[in-house]
């Protein structure tokens, strides 16, 4: 099975358990988490994960609000389907906030 393959539920459920306060959105094919993370903070998160999208050649969607940074992940290549490389970004997405855990609010 390939990164931009479809998953089974079952197996979206399984590695959604992997991943801390990441979730399937119950009217869409697509995982999300919502971070506290200060402001300005967030605003450097993003940056990072930019690079990282550009390394993937996968881009999550992205709501900023004060104080709360929403990522949202589908494979647009897919079908809009959920894939193995969404989780691969979800980790990496993981990786970048862990930087900033004395930017969270949380």
């Amino acid at each position: 099975m390939g990164l931009r393959d479809p998953l089974p539920a079952e197996d979206v459920t399984r590695r959604l358990s992997e991943f801390d306060g990441w979730e399937k959105a119950d009217d869409r094919p697509e995982i999300h988490k919502t971070f506290v993370v200060e402001y300005y903070a967030a605003i450097r998160v993003l940056s990072e994960v930019v690079e990282v999208a550009k390394e993937l050649q996968h881009h999550p969607d992205v709501e900023l609000h004060w104080g709360r940074l929403t990522f949202s992940l589908t494979t647009y290549s897919a079908g809009q389907q959920i894939t193995e490389l969404d989780f691969l970004l979800v980790g990496r997405i993981e990786q970048v906030l862990k930087n900033y855990a004395d930017a969270s609010k949380a």
